[in-house]
């Protein structure tokens, strides 16, 4: 696929695809007239490079962890540095914090919309019971 469904298909701009290329994070074969082509796998590629930056890791520690997307038996170790670890470990720690943090506000919105719905329905009951 060209890099403008790519762009569609992710709801990524054009502009961050090719710096995800620049990074060694996506590549496209080029095509005669110099388009570039992505393989379907890219998608959800992107996906996760995305989740990855939101979650707060730097490129090139994302570089580092990108064949474990792929194929999780198979990682190299090569760039492995305890400095790389200590920075893995600490953001796998904010990544659990997050997460626990999302869950007590997707509860609490939960609550919310049960309470307001239950709310709804006992105006609604009363109203029936007045006609």
């Amino acid at each position: 696929m060209r890099i403008g469904e790519l762009a569609e298909r992710t709801g990524t701009s054009r502009r961050l695809l090719r710096y995800y290329e620049e990074q060694g994070l996506i590549a496209a074969k080029r095509s005669p007239n110099g388009y570039r082509d992505y393989d379907e796998r890219f998608v959800d590629r992107v996906m996760q490079i995305r989740g990855l930056l939101d979650a707060g890791l730097p490129t090139r520690i994302i570089r580092q962890i990108l064949p474990c997307l792929d194929k999780p038996r198979v990682i190299h170790f090569s760039d492995a540095t305890p400095e790389m670890l200590a920075t893995l470990e600490h953001e796998r720690d904010r990544m659990t914090e997050r997460i626990k943090h999302l869950t007590r506000n997707r509860d609490a919105v939960s609550e919310y919309l049960e309470a307001v719905r239950n709310e709804d329905h006992t105006e609604e009951a009363e109203e029936a019971a007045a006609l």
